[in-house]
């Protein structure tokens, strides 16, 4: 007897096994039409699949969220048959779902084209037509390889012989197309629908290592209705007019280049804002306690041994080798983090338990090697400089210096717009420094300071930095897309690798903990979120140029000139514009730019000093004295600072 639970509580007894269509038959012919998979005991199997003892059982259906991974991985199946039919030189390798869709790696000597997405998008609707059925089957290991092998699928087969001993070799039969997977899948290829459309295209190295073979990756979306995709379409379209990169070409930012590949050439305009953004933050630090400092670039590699950086993050390390050849060379390394600089900083001279807290900030610009696939403009760079500090205090301190930080954090948060914010809480890694004893005290400190900071956390578990577990800050933008900036963590280890201390009030040494933290991350992937969330149309106090005064005859352009010197004087950033061009031009061209406001002069606004506003977005205008103008406009642009 086998008793089946479902979500209603209502319970179904069966004389013995029962699959998962016998159960949605059971139920009624509605079922046997909606469901696509079946949850036990929280897990999703196939369909078909036979539940042998008493289990909590869910019929999955395309309104299920957990239904969407599922279209999404057979959608990848589909458009790999697809592929091998169209192309049946081609070899398949890997082909999960993702956050957004689907993708799958081929190798294939010729490399594919937009024509080429069409034409298979066209057959993976074919293969729905055909309405496939889609089954499992368990093989022997050496059939798996002689299989693979006998096809010239050599990835398929290599990654078999990497397959545990004695584990099943889980192919899924699509018709008559068949590949290696662990599911689960649709009963049909059918009951997938059409609701999909292939993407894009970019390369990938088998297994994500450089050292290996290119493969061509293609990359497809998938919805359970055309409603959805439509929507998600939408989106990618309003994703891509906001894309930093284009916004920083239009508005005459910042460019990157192959001489320089992953470093950013900040243009006037961009620097500015890149200025205005380290102003703010330096005066929320200076009003929290902070001590800014300023540490060295290259650091001789004893130290980044020392710490354990050198072990653990060597690959993503710069070096350089010097020495004359007379002497022993000596091997530098362009700082990828500030954190043991900082512990340099805290170990020169004596230091007291009443110096403690000391928060230490800098803005510290460092470098780390990251893959040139990896590079995605401003989101990931190679040299970038982050908003660091670190705080060195007493155990018993954690608590209220996280409050602190946590209340910090919220309001320069909200300064830039980000009102959605949620905490994650990570653990120990598998790769780490430290006792267990120490981890045990480092995440217990941390857990009791988030829970005093009334955080609400989830867990993300083994993804804390080597020495320490951590508080991930993750905002939400203006897409709804989840971005990950700021940390707090918790560090008992490195005081203790380089040897620092204080002394506390028994007289005796002790070690400081070393809080790690950051708000913003790195300015450079800050500025390019900030970009997108805005769609360059920046807050006032944030916007490069603030105001242009934009003449409509030539008369006014000594009026222009004073109006500007006026805004300047109030530490406004305006800019003149006396071009001979209509003012219609004018307008176009710097609401293009994203400039928030527009004040235009023409014969009557010279001879009664006032000026017309034009907010950008709004259409129609307002006539202000110029005094009235430079004190409303001043208030207005005023940057946040602490109360």
């Amino acid at each position: 007897m086998v008793s089946i639970v479902l979500p209603d509580g209502t319970i179904r007894s069966y004389d013995g096994p029962v699959s998962g269509n016998d159960i949605a038959r059971d139920i009624g012919p509605g079922w046997t039409k909606a469901a696509l998979a079946l949850c036990v005991d929280g897990t999703v199997k196939d369909l078909a699949t036979v539940v042998t003892r008493d289990a909590a059982v869910r019929l999955v259906t395309a309104k299920d969220s957990d239904a969407l991974a599922l279209l999404r991985h057979d959608a990848a199946h589909v458009m790999a048959e697809a592929v091998q039919e169209l192309y049946p030189e081609t070899q398949v390798t890997f082909g999960p779902a993702t956050e957004r869709g689907f993708y799958y790696d081929f190798a294939r000597k010729t490399p594919f084209t937009p024509d080429d997405l069409e034409r298979i998008e066209a057959r993976m609707r074919d293969i729905v037509d055909r309405d496939e059925p889609i089954r499992r089957e368990v093989w022997r290991r050496e059939e798996a390889i002689a299989y693979f092998t006998g096809r010239g699928e050599k990835y398929k087969a290599e990654w078999v012989t990497q397959l545990p001993e004695g584990e099943d070799i889980s192919i899924y039969r699509q018709g008559q197309w068949l590949d290696l997977c662990r599911g689960p899948h649709l009963p049909s290829t059918g009951r997938l629908g059409k609701a999909f459309r292939l993407m894009k295209l970019a390369g990938a190295y088998w297994r994500g290592d450089a050292r290996n073979e290119m493969l061509q990756r293609i990359y497809g979306t998938c919805w359970p209705d055309e409603a959805q995709l439509k929507a998600y379409l939408n989106w990618m379209e309003e994703a891509e007019r906001r894309d930093h990169r284009r916004l920083g070409r239009e508005m005459e930012l910042f460019h990157l280049q192959e001489e320089a590949v992953g470093s950013v050439f900040w243009h006037p305009k961009g620097w500015t804002l890149y200025r205005t953004i380290e102003t703010y933050v330096r005066r929320r630090l200076a009003a929290a306690g902070y001590v800014e400092v300023k540490t060295p670039q290259l650091v001789d590699r004893s130290l980044w041994e020392d710490s354990g950086h050198w072990e653990k993050f060597r690959e993503n390390m710069f070096t350089v080798t010097v020495g004359d050849g007379k002497e022993k060379e000596e091997i530098l390394a362009i700082k990828p983090m500030n954190c043991p600089c900082h512990v340099q900083i805290f170990r020169q001279g004596i230091k007291s338990y009443r110096e403690l807290p000391l928060r230490m900030a800098e803005f510290g610009a460092c470098h780390r090697y990251e893959p040139s696939g990896a590079l995605h403009g401003l989101m990931r760079v190679r040299a970038f400089t982050q908003d660091d500090a670190h705080i060195f205090c007493t155990e018993e301190q954690i608590l209220s210096e996280t409050q602190d930080f946590c209340i910090l954090l919220r309001i320069m948060y909200h300064d830039f717009g980000f009102t959605d914010v949620r905490v994650k809480f990570s653990d120990r890694p598998v790769k780490r420094a430290g006792s267990d004893e120490t981890w045990d005290k480092a995440e217990k400190a941390l857990l009791e300071a988030s829970r005093a900071a009334g955080l609400e956390i989830t867990l993300n578990p083994g993804e804390g930095a080597f020495y320490g577990p951590k508080l991930e800050f993750v905002l939400k933008d203006a897409l709804g897309r989840d971005w990950q900036c700021g940390t707090l963590q918790a560090d008992f280890v490195l005081p203790e690798r380089l040897n620092a201390a204080y002394v506390g009030v028994d007289g005796a040494k002790h070690r400081p903990v070393m809080l790690h933290r950051a708000i913003l991350g790195s300015f450079e992937r800050f500025i390019g979120i900030l970009l997108e969330h805005y769609a360059g149309r920046m807050p006032l106090w944030l916007a490069p140029v603030q105001i242009v005064v934009a003449t409509i005859v030539s008369e006014a352009d000594s009026y222009a000139e004073d109006v500007t010197r006026a805004l300047c004087t109030a530490d406004l950033r305006a800019v003149v514009d006396t071009r001979n061009e209509k003012i219609t031009l004018k307008v176009r061209e710097h609401s293009l730019a994203k400039v928030p406001l527009l004040l235009v002069v023409g014969r009557r606004e010279a001879e009664t000093r006032t000026v017309a506003l034009r907010r950008l977005g709004v259409k129609t205008q307002e006539i202000l004295a110029l005094d009235a103008a430079v004190d409303t406009l001043g208030r207005e642009a005023a940057m946040p600072a602490p109360g």
